[in-house]
């Protein structure tokens, strides 16, 4: 991973957190339907216990969104919006932590 798309992710990581303390207002909110989160799931190669575990959530909750009975909010949104954009990120950083 390059150091500028590193430091990018820290910078979202940020902004998302004061987004969630109510310091920042959130610069557009990002809705993910049931074929849109199974697309991102399958594009990055894992199965929904692997993906769950990645972005810190249970397999039931990915489930779920997955058949449209919930949906994804807060930091699970911004996650599966990189996990969208940028897979190669996601498994670079999950790597490196």
């Amino acid at each position: 991973m390059k150091n500028t798309d590193f430091k990018d992710l820290l910078k979202s990581i940020d902004e998302l957190r004061a987004i969630h303390a109510h310091k920042q207002k959130p610069a557009r909110i990002i809705h993910f339907n049931p074929i849109e989160v199974k697309a991102i799931r399958r594009k990055l190669h894992v199965s929904q216990p692997q993906f769950a575990h990645l972005i810190g959530v249970s397999p039931a909750t990915l489930k779920n969104w997955e058949q449209g009975r919930t949906y994804p909010e807060g930091a699970a949104r911004m996650l599966l919006a990189i996990a969208a954009r940028r897979p190669d990120v996601i498994l670079e950083t999950l790597r490196l932590c």
